[in-house]
């Protein structure tokens, strides 16, 4: 099975440069965030003909995230479990029902600039919040997946410019603290069980010419329990993304699984 994660950044501004990708890609399951809609506007038919099952959980402008699969959906859950009040549309899971199901989960954190305010301990509850959660899904004892633009910059390999982040929400030493303690529980880093090098980029602002630059840093993560871990076969970071027509300042991150029998 292949999961893709991939920040689109407005999938009706992008639309067809996700459906080329998608179609040029064919993951089995895709987990898009900062779908930048509500439900009802969200493309669903365009991905439906291409064989997908749609969930959504979008919100008006700002952020949303979406899952799409191959396989049926099963026990969705439309935001993260923790704070009755949190208007914003950021988590979306899903029991994918392939032949070994697998649990996904569909990840948008906030990104917290500025540091020292609101948005700043706004994203280390949220972290706190999916920390409880995953312990939670854990207990499953299934394969799960929790992928998504976790906008923390883990080390400073994950960088092209680590001095240009000292000051930012994703390289704080909090951010950085959260994402540990989440990994802690069990989870492993497809990046890492691949063996990806150090620059493999998945953003690259469209500001100052980072993409010519190559000023990337790496934010977007596929973290796998231990039954999800096992059957890994790969990993794939679709850099040309950044490349094509119109394109998120994101590019998608594919993982592959082997879920037969």
């Amino acid at each position: 099975m292949r999961i893709a994660t991939w920040n689109v950044n407005s999938v009706n501004a992008r639309l067809p440069t996700v459906l080329a990708w998608l179609e040029q890609a064919a993951p089995d399951v895709a987990c898009f965030q900062e779908i930048k809609c509500v439900d009802e506007k969200f493309p669903r038919e365009a991905f439906e003909s291409l064989g997908y099952n749609v969930e959504t959980h979008g919100q008006k402008s700002y952020n949303g995230v979406a899952l799409l699969s191959k396989f049926p959906l099963s026990d969705i859950r439309r935001g993260l479990p923790g704070d009755e009040t949190d208007e914003q549309a950021r988590y979306l899971e899903a029991l994918v029902e392939a032949p070994t199901p697998v649990r996904v989960g569909a990840i948008y954190l906030p990104n917290g600039n500025p540091i020292g305010g609101e948005k700043f301990a706004y994203k280390l509850a949220w972290f706190e919040r999916l920390q409880a959660h995953a312990r939670a899904l854990m207990a499953y004892e299934e394969p799960l997946a929790l992928c998504g633009d976790y906008n923390v910059i883990p080390e400073a390999e994950d960088a092209k410019n680590p001095a240009a982040w000292v000051d930012d929400a994703l390289f704080q030493p909090e951010s950085r603290r959260a994402l540990r303690a989440l990994k802690n529980l069990g989870l492993a880093d497809a990046h890492e069980l691949g063996q990806e090098p150090a620059g493999t980029y998945t953003f690259w602002d469209y500001q100052a010419g980072a993409w010519q630059r190559d000023h990337g840093i790496r934010i977007d993560f596929a973290l796998l329990s231990p039954q999800a871990a096992d059957r890994f076969r790969g990993i794939e970071t679709h850099r040309d993304a950044r490349d094509m027509e119109k394109p998120s300042d994101h590019v998608p991150v594919v993982v592959d699984l082997d879920l037969e029998g």
